[in-house]
């Protein structure tokens, strides 16, 4: 089949989190299925840089346009990536295509694409990424967006991609009906995990004395994380409950809160033991993966990649019920608590003063891994590719 993917951002640009890791990994996996894959992205490196790359590029077999974007400003005021030579591409190449695959939901690619797809009566199934739902910042441009094309963007798709349950109920509420809805969870790609960096490497780069637990933030620095939350929960662990061999570790790209989460923990007085790394690469975010002693991620929407890069390490997780839930995580490989502080707090310690429930943590997170494979993913993915592209004769 060919293949078209759509997205705003493709690697290098990792600092955009999880979704550019999901197009990259479907993308290359499709390809050593023998089908043909188009990309169709922005040159946006992170919020404020461009790759320095050519516009059209061969990456492990996979054909990767990257059009410039309008402006770098949109991109870190607002998270819009404005491409207008998509346009007349687009024009040109859409209806070439037996399907088309949209991810993530509000953006400039999927209105353009999607007028395109349907002039052309080409299939496509969208992937919002747990971008669904209108919270916290842009609640009106959101609702703007809705009105003039998400509705449309929704109804219009052969299918539409569910990480969860909890995502399956955001699309109902949004008007899909039920027959376009597939629940098909991020997949991981083991062969990326045979070889991990050794122990203590993170902390011997960043100075965390070996004695020290590790507490793990891994994403971008947004205030839909309920990192204000993490950075309560630390204090509380450390000033209440007295555990002080511990430290946190917050890395990834700043998403427009990192200013009020270092004036949080200032005010807090825990500013000494709370390290912001900023962006991170690949290697030393396996090895804080590694050496974390419990991964944290307060609030989410979808399914964070980053869950299964932290059980692919063997790294216990704990979340709360403040975003999405994920039914495998509480119990199994971690917790699931109550968004509190205290709750948050007492969910860390119950992990990082317990060698032999941290052991169990760790053993069942193989299953999990092995359970959320990228062929079984992408196996279930082809299946509807081939569904609605036969639907589309």
């Amino acid at each position: 089949m060919k293949i078209l993917l759509v997205v705003p951002y493709f690697p290098p640009a990792e600092a955009f989190g999880g979704p550019v890791k999901v197009a990259y990994q479907t993308a290359k996996e499709l390809v050593k299925r023998k089908h043909e894959v188009v990309v169709y992205t922005s040159d946006a490196k992170d919020f404020s840089s461009r790759l320095r790359i050519d516009s059209d590029n061969l990456i492990d077999g996979i054909r990767v346009h990257y059009f410039r974007n309008l402006a770098l400003t949109l991109v870190k005021k607002f998270k819009l990536f404005i491409t207008p030579q998509l346009v007349s591409r687009a024009k040109e190449e859409v209806e070439k295509f037996d399907v088309i695959h949209l991810h993530e939901y509000r953006t400039f690619q999927n209105i353009v694409v999607h007028h395109y797809a349907k002039k052309y009566g080409v299939p496509y199934v969208l992937q919002a990424h747990g971008s669904i739902p209108r919270i916290m910042a842009k609640q009106r441009l959101k609702r703007i967006y809705d009105a003039l094309f998400g509705y449309r963007l929704l109804r219009d798709a052969s299918r539409v991609i569910a990480l969860s349950r909890a995502e399956a109920e955001q699309y109902r509420g949004m008007g899909v009906p039920e027959e376009k809805i597939a629940i098909i969870p991020n997949g991981i790609d083991r062969s990326e995990y045979v070889k991990l960096p050794p122990k203590e490497a993170f902390k011997k780069k960043f100075s965390i004395p070996e004695n020290m637990k590790v507490i793990l933030y891994l994403g971008r620095i947004h205030k839909t994380k309920g990192i204000d939350l993490l950075i309560e929960a630390y204090a509380c662990l450390i000033k209440k409950m007295g555990f002080k061999d511990a430290a946190l570790v917050i890395a990834g790209p700043d998403d427009g809160y990192l200013d009020e989460a270092k004036s949080l923990a200032q005010s807090l007085g825990i500013s000494s033991s709370v390290l912001f790394t900023g962006f991170i690469s690949k290697g030393d975010k396996l090895a804080a993966l590694v050496d974390a002693d419990v991964f944290i991620t307060p609030s989410f929407y979808g399914f964070p990649m980053t869950f299964l890069e932290a059980c692919a390490t063997g790294t216990p997780i704990v979340t709360t019920t403040l975003g999405d839930v994920l039914e495998w995580i509480d119990g199994n490989v971690g917790f699931v608590t109550q968004p509190g502080p205290r709750d948050l707090a007492g969910s860390i310690h119950s992990i990082i003063s317990n060698d032999d429930l941290q052991k169990n943590f760790r053993k069942n997170c193989k299953t999990v891994v092995e359970e959320f494979g990228i062929s079984k993913v992408i196996s279930k993915l082809e299946e509807i590719y081939e569904d609605v592209a036969h639907m589309a004769r």
